[in-house]
């Protein structure tokens, strides 16, 4: 499985885009970006707008994927993990 910063990554060199262009847009520092990228850090939800529209990523997909990735981070080692988000499911 690639990462949520590797996923976001891929998009921006696949577009050609420097990090400084997406980090302006995104209003943080490039380095902030860089660690992203590296899944030092992590992108927030109200970041997801703004990369959906600089790399050209259907929102719906691009929330997919941080959805998974957050999911897989904080919880993927979790035994009963499909138990609890079938749960979830069931209660939105």
């Amino acid at each position: 499985m690639n990462s949520f910063g590797e996923y976001i990554r891929n998009k921006r060199e696949q577009l050609k885009l420097p990090q400084r262009k997406v980090a302006a847009k995104l209003d943080i520092d490039t380095s902030i970006l860089s660690k992203i990228e590296r899944d030092e850090r992590s992108a927030t939800k109200e970041m997801l707008p703004i990369l959906s529209q600089i790399l050209q990523i259907p929102e719906q997909e691009l929330q997919i994927e941080f959805i998974q990735f957050m999911i897989n981070q904080e919880f993927g080692d979790l035994k009963y993990l499909s138990k609890g988000l079938e749960k979830v499911l069931k209660e939105i």
